[in-house]
């Protein structure tokens, strides 16, 4: 019930002060960019809070309880991107005058066409994005109060678009800026109290996984699907009606919907498919899903630190600066808060391996965060923390949510059809319906998997038009148009198909699950080869010229 009225706070409090924006959004201007007059320390917070997303909330502490410490290169990843943004992308995207990428596109190129292709790219990415936020939402709430998953996703749905459509950009980074301290504070001070309280044996056996991992007291568990495990040493478990069963050391399968309980003390079973929790893959400091470490890892720093470049919403935020130089001023700060923020999730992935081990077999990392405190800290104290990161991550999912919605509606509206106020509107509406509808049949998969694979369609789309853009005068009309065609249909195909269908063993399987290592390139150099077959426009030197000039 705690947590019920967290989160309630939180929604009703996100709600009034979106509304509080509604005597602002008056034109395109106010609606899509806050009229150009964001401070920066407002917009450093509101960019912090609205990438801060559930793949960073509740993704990466359960990527580190399932499949290791590699996963941490997540993080790495995340905050790389916004050194690229600032280095590369920010100061000139803010003197072209833009309120969007295809706006941008528009400008450097000439080509309204180019501007409607771009808006549909908009559309895919935005919407990849917003699935997994909404996911996240329906998992936490159903969580904390036994409601049925597709609760969560409607009342997020309703209270973002009902504060977006209010207010537009200005009361997005009001909301979102808020939305930075609550995760902040609602993640940290959890994190700290279960590392105190934890005491000295937990904490030695959390840094050190090679010890192996047991369960810390009597645990039910019930798969939801048939699931094949291994034992390394026979237990003797029960059923819920007493009967006990003697597993010998070796693998075995249960049926959906069997539950066994594990006496204090068990070695944890190893799920098929995934790294012993505290064995060698799991310790290794490198992605190793599918056998080749390296490549994995290198193709997702790739993925996430390009794709930071790429996505409109991150884009976006840089034209609510006055200039070019707060611009990149607010991408430093940036940097700065989400370091600071990730000093926390990997907490709760190692603590979860040696508290809530039970979470691998249950399928429900996702959650381990929400789950962790009241394992660790029975009673009320529990409870009262399971509420702070239950808040902490439903703030999570409307905060970017709120931008992911904007950019969208931007894409659809302003970008495609030219739309005015009451369409920017019209377009929240429809773009929440759209993304509910999409995260409804979501509930299984993985919040990273969806929030990397946006990544990585944007990184083989608008980054290299973004990069070429800005830094190469020759980039031309045909380049840019076969780029985004070629990075966007390869990175769209190879993840679609590694979630959907049937994967070749070995390399290939990689190579579709993690493309950002070929598909990025191949964009690239699409652009450049189709854009040396074309002589650029007279005016092409003059354009790059003002992105630069101060």
């Amino acid at each position: 019930m705690a947590a019920v009225l967290m989160i309630g706070l939180l929604l009703v409090t996100s709600l009034v002060i979106g509304v509080y924006g509604v005597r602002a959004a008056r034109s395109t201007s106010d609606f899509l960019v806050a009229s150009r007059r964001v401070s920066p320390n407002w917009n450093a917070m509101a960019i912090a809070g609205e990438y801060l997303s559930a793949a960073s909330v509740l993704g990466l502490s359960g990527l580190l309880l399932k499949n290791g410490l590699g996963t941490m290169w997540y993080a790495v990843g995340f905050c790389a991107g916004y050194v690229a943004v600032v280095a590369l992308v920010a100061g000139p995207m803010r003197r072209s005058g833009a309120f969007t990428v295809p706006d941008f596109a528009e400008y450097r190129l000439g080509a309204p066409r180019l501007r409607k292709l771009c808006g549909c790219v908009v559309l895919v990415i935005m919407l990849l994005y917003l699935v997994p936020q909404f996911k996240g939402a329906g998992v936490v709430l159903s969580l904390v109060s036994g409601t049925p998953y597709w609760v969560g996703v409607v009342l997020a749905g309703i209270v973002v678009s009902g504060s977006i459509a209010a207010g537009g950009m200005r009361s997005a980074t009001y909301v979102q800026a808020f939305h930075y301290v609550v995760k902040l504070l609602f993640i940290a001070v959890p994190a700290v109290y279960l590392v105190v309280h934890a005491g000295a044996g937990t904490r030695a056996e959390a840094l050190h996984p090679e010890w192996g991992t047991h369960f810390p007291r009597t645990t039910p568990v019930e798969f939801e699907v048939d699931t094949r495990f291994g034992l390394d040493e026979p237990v003797r478990v029960t059923t819920p009606d007493g009967t006990g069963i003697e597993l010998a050391a070796g693998e075995h399968t249960a049926a959906a919907r069997t539950e066994y309980v594990f006496p204090a003390g068990a070695a944890v079973p190893h799920p098929e498919g995934m790294p012993d929790l505290g064995g060698e893959r799991w310790s290794r400091p490198l992605l190793n899903s599918g056998g080749f470490p390296l490549f994995e890892t290198w193709s997702t720093l790739l993925a996430i630190t390009f794709g930071c470049m790429g996505l409109p919403h991150v884009i976006m935020r840089f034209h609510t600066s006055p200039t070019a130089r707060t611009a990149r001023r607010v991408g430093v700060g940036v940097i700065a808060l989400l370091g600071l923020f990730y000093l926390f999730p990997a907490v709760y992935g190692l603590l979860g391996r040696v508290l809530t081990p039970q979470l691998v077999l249950l399928q429900g990392t996702d959650t381990v965060a929400v789950v962790l405190p009241a394992e660790a800290v029975p009673g009320a104290v529990g409870t009262f923390l399971t509420a702070l990161v239950a808040a902490g991550a439903f703030g999570a999912f409307l905060s970017t949510s709120s931008g992911l919605l904007l950019a969208l509606a931007g894409g659809l509206s302003h970008d495609l059809f030219q739309g005015s106020v009451p369409r920017l509107r019209l377009a929240v509406a429809v773009g929440s319906c759209v993304s509910v509808l999409l995260a409804l049949p979501a509930q299984a998969i993985d919040i990273n998997v969806l929030v990397v694979w946006a990544f990585t369609v944007a990184a083989s789309t608008f980054c290299p038009l973004l990069v070429l853009g800005i830094w190469w005068r020759r980039l031309t009309l045909p380049g840019a148009v076969a780029g985004l065609v070629v990075g966007g249909v390869t990175a769209t195909g190879s993840v679609g198909w590694s979630i959907l269908l049937p994967t070749p063993p070995g390399l290939g399987a990689a190579l579709l699950a993690q493309p950002a290592a070929w598909t990025v390139p191949l964009a690239f150099a699409t652009m450049f080869a189709v854009s040396h077959l074309v002589r650029p426009p007279d005016w092409a030197e003059h354009a790059v010229l003002r992105l630069h000039s101060p």
